[in-house]
């Protein structure tokens, strides 16, 4: 039997043999980094441009570090160059990964208006490809992310194939990749097919990858995982909010139905590289960021 003094001396000779261990393998008894967590920043629609730079440093100040940006009242990315807008993040400890687009002419919902401010044109990748993809790289980012096309009928759906292949060709020359973010309408079947399904068949899966919306997916009544499963490394980008409990709209992580455990426990078969924190349309974009990021790292992501 292992008597005391023995089992210290064994013990202790464990510990001093770790440290010197090299630190690739002295890494695999230290516990796991929690994952970076970034901000979708439509979840401050029409109010960021308040104060751009203090409304990042109170995401940063959360303990968010990646910015995924989006279309604004302001020209450029809120009023700055793409190299203005990166280096702001940087300065603030954020990682500019990522930026939404539309895939063609904004259209609004009947009686639906944008904010004050805004301008007619909104630039899209069917009318202006080559200028959203040559200012994303000039800010350096990684991923450009089609935020919104038609796909109402079948010919809406082989026109939005055709834009995001083309534009995933202009975006893979100057090594950015194109994603495609769901709603819940892609996956409202038209005439027997699902839109989705159409996506992921009709895009070249290099060209074009996803960032898949967990609210609206669950929201379509569709298990995130399953599509993991039948698309394996097509989903590098989640957005990561809840659907609230009546299933009617996004909620604060934690706060509502969806399968945080699941999505996350099978992110590598999606390929899943970022998680993006989003909330359309908050009472408190800051509270409902705060309570998500509290949620996911009480979660151990």
């Amino acid at each position: 039997m292992l008597d005391r003094r023995k089992f210290l001396i064994s013990t202790g000779a464990v510990a001093l043999g770790a440290l010197a261990l090299p630190k690739s393998v002295s890494a695999l008894f230290s516990e796991p980094k929690p994952h970076a967590l970034g901000v979708q920043l439509f979840t401050l629609f029409g109010k960021i441009e308040d104060d751009v730079k203090d409304n990042l440093k109170k995401i940063a100040d959360i303990g968010y570090t990646e910015i995924e940006s989006a279309f604004s009242k302001l020209p450029g990315y809120y009023g700055m160059s793409p190299k203005e807008f990166a280096s702001t993040c940087k300065d603030l400890g954020l990682s500019w990964q990522s930026h939404h687009v539309l895939g063609g002419a904004l259209k609004l919902p009947p009686g639906a208006k944008l904010p004050a401010g805004f301008p007619d044109h909104m630039s899209n990748l069917k009318e202006d490809t080559q200028k959203l993809v040559d200012d994303a790289a000039a800010g350096g980012i990684a991923y450009l992310v089609c935020a919104n096309i038609p796909t109402g009928t079948l010919d809406e759906i082989k026109e939005a194939n055709e834009i995001l292949n083309k534009a995933g060709e202009a975006c893979k020359k100057v090594n950015i990749q194109l994603c495609y973010h769901n709603h819940d309408m892609e996956f409202k079947a038209i005439d027997g097919k699902t839109p989705y399904d159409l996506l992921l068949e009709g895009t070249d899966k290099n060209l074009v990858k996803m960032e898949l919306d967990l609210c609206w997916v669950t929201k379509a009544g569709v298990n995130p995982v399953d599509l993991f499963k039948a698309h394996p490394g097509r989903f590098p980008l989640l957005h990561v909010k809840d659907l609230d409990k009546e299933r009617k709209g996004p909620a604060p992580v934690g706060e509502g139905v969806v399968d945080f455990k699941d999505a996350f426990a099978n992110a590598k078969i999606a390929g899943a590289k970022h998680y993006f924190v989003e909330h359309d349309m908050p009472k408190d974009a800051f509270e409902s960021l705060t309570t998500s990021y509290k949620a996911l790292r009480a979660m151990g992501v």
